[in-house]
């Protein structure tokens, strides 16, 4: 299936507004660490070739990449260690 430009930049927003949320939602991320993990992504790289046809997938398939993509950074990145055990401790506590 063909779409213009226009179709493609709409879908590829909507489906980056959605990881966006889901960062922020489930990974209590602030608004702007979630634009810069999505925006510095590989994943985004792809989104943005229409060839890949990530545009036409949901959100939530699209965020299993990149939920999978981010899995590496928690073991090399002391900052996302801590906010990882700080999520943690969260959800226990409520």
């Amino acid at each position: 299936m063909k779409v213009s430009q226009a179709e493609f930049q709409n879908m590829k927003e909507e489906i980056v507004k959605d990881l966006i949320s889901r960062l922020m939602d489930e990974r209590g991320l602030s608004m702007e660490q979630a634009f810069d993990v999505v925006y510095t992504s590989h994943l985004f790289e792809k989104l943005n070739n229409p060839k890949t046809g990530l545009f036409f997938q949901s959100s939530g398939y699209v965020y299993s990449y990149l939920a999978e993509e981010l899995q590496p950074t928690l073991t090399s990145n002391p900052q996302a260690i801590s906010m990882a055990i700080s999520m943690a401790v969260k959800s226990l506590n409520t």
